[in-house]
């Protein structure tokens, strides 16, 4: 049986997204919230990236989607990656942060206040 593209993408394109928010908070979303705990200035500072990403998205006249949040997090890579500066690969130094990691860290903040239904496997 074929199954019509048009009811397989939104599916796919949905645990994609989900996929990407799970694989970021897997690599800077956990240190980084421990991290933020620890250090008041980050998380002022996730607080003011995550407002930015917000206001990217047009989070306030709209929700939030995993969708949004994963097509962001992944358009800054690779705006970065083309001006040089490389994802953060290993450990980061939260107490000296690149810019890039508070970005994807405030990503990870604003996705944790998604519902957790739209962030369930299919």
């Amino acid at each position: 049986m074929r199954v019509p593209y048009h009811r397989v993408a939104p599916r796919t394109a949905a645990s994609r997204a989900r996929s990407t928010l799970a694989l970021l908070a897997a690599s800077v979303g956990a240190d980084g919230f421990a991290a933020a705990a620890a250090i008041p200035a980050l998380l002022a500072l996730v607080d003011q990236h995550a407002a930015a990403v917000r206001e990217s998205l047009d989070g306030d006249r709209r929700p939030l989607t995993p969708a949004a949040l994963a097509g962001y997090a992944e358009g800054i890579r690779a705006a970065a990656v083309e001006h040089g500066l490389l994802p953060p690969v290993g450990p980061v130094d939260w107490s000296a942060p690149q810019w890039l990691s508070v970005r994807l860290l405030a990503v990870c903040a604003l996705a944790r206040t998604l519902d957790p239904r739209h962030l369930e496997a299919v």
